[in-house]
């Protein structure tokens, strides 16, 4: 065998395509109106900045190292054990801990085809095998997921509500998926956008986690919460899955500043319920507004929209996402997640909500 000149990453990271996030920047516009990462226009609590300052002043020192007062704040908003908690450094860092843990080389892991575009990311990364499923009006399909299951299967992945259609799984579906996985299959339920959820048929997943050995809930921070910027998740999970994902988790993966701006931003409730009650208003708003206009709006229970154009040829979702970037809008393109003729659109403030809205009218009207 010839000597290899360079050094070579593992085959299946080769398989990889890096993440592209959406665009934070549109040349040529006086005034930016950022619409393409599902961020709250409502900023993080105001609670949050005094904790901020507070840690400021102890910069020197490490955190503590599982992030007890974070869990503690969770456990008690949640009413959960904090034991049964795990934080990170947002979820996308617990999701890669789960695949790293429980996927090797010869196993497989189930996302849907319109699914959150790190599982494929962890799941390769991990040496394992992901297998894409369809999905049924936009909708997670339990029974092409069940049909899918093998001997070599380990995981499935489920985002409930999905980004970026918006659509969820409601609880007698999600348990029905459940219910028909081997024992040794974990289901991984991320509920990044579970807070905007307002459906009565609608879980997170904690009583399924509380309730089995096998289900595991992720959430964010990054969201509701208007903490992007730090970088906080965490996890819910059986305390065996818990001590395994220990035992791999980085020491100190939560900085101290988010540790402190998490616990104060989870807690301040009225600061969630304004956040929900905009969101509520205008995602009608813009779905009425943009399904005047021409333009299909999959319905959504998210802070974001799916919205897809014409197949005319002229006005195309390219177009368009050149037109509102000149106009200062930026909305996020999703051909990677399958919606060549589609942008995901984020509910903003009401200057932005109402500017999209008036920009796609104009450009609608275009021929």
């Amino acid at each position: 065998m010839a000597d290899k000149q360079t050094p070579e990453p593992n085959s299946s990271i080769l398989e990889i395509a890096a993440y592209v996030p959406g665009k934070s920047k549109a040349t040529g516009a006086t005034k930016i109106h950022k619409l393409s990462s599902n961020e709250t226009p409502l900023g993080a609590s105001p609670r949050v900045q005094e904790a901020i300052r507070n840690t400021l002043e102890e910069l020197e020192l490490y955190p503590e190292g599982s992030s007890l007062v974070l869990r503690e704040a969770i456990a008690s908003v949640h009413g959960l054990n904090a034991d049964n908690i795990l934080c990170g450094n947002g979820s996308d860092e617990l999701l890669g801990l789960l695949s790293r843990t429980y996927l090797s080389q010869g196993d497989e892991a189930i996302y849907s085809e319109h699914g959150f575009l790190v599982y494929k990311i962890e799941i390769l990364a991990s040496g394992a095998t992901p297998v894409v499923v369809k999905e049924k009006n936009l909708t997670v399909d339990v029974d092409a997921v069940l049909a899918a299951i093998t001997p070599r299967t380990k995981m499935v992945f489920l985002a409930n509500p999905n980004n970026p259609t918006g659509t969820y799984l409601p609880s007698s579906e999600l348990r029905r998926l459940h219910d028909g996985l081997p024992k040794h299959v974990i289901l991984v339920l991320d509920a990044a956008y579970a807070e905007y959820v307002r459906k009565n048929d609608f879980e997170a997943g904690i009583e399924m986690v509380s309730a089995n050995e096998n289900v595991v809930m992720t959430r964010t921070f990054s969201k509701i919460y208007g903490l992007a910027g730090l970088r906080i998740g965490w996890i819910y999970a059986p305390l065996k899955i818990i001590d395994a994902l220990n035992r791999v988790r980085g020491p100190f993966n939560v900085n101290a500043v988010a540790i402190a701006a998490g616990a104060a931003a989870v807690a301040d409730k009225k600061h969630i319920e304004d956040a929900i009650d905009h969101n509520l208003i205008w995602l009608e708003k813009v779905t009425q507004g943009l399904t005047k206009i021409g333009l299909d709006v999959t319905p959504s229970v998210g802070n974001f929209v799916l919205i897809t154009f014409p197949q005319d040829g002229v006005h195309t979702a390219a177009k368009a996402n050149d037109y509102l970037l000149s106009k200062g809008f930026i909305l996020r393109a999703v051909g990677g997640y399958g919606f060549p003729n589609s942008l995901r659109m984020t509910i903003g403030g009401d200057e932005a909500n109402e500017g999209v809205i008036a920009a796609l009218k104009d450009f609608m009207g275009r021929s």
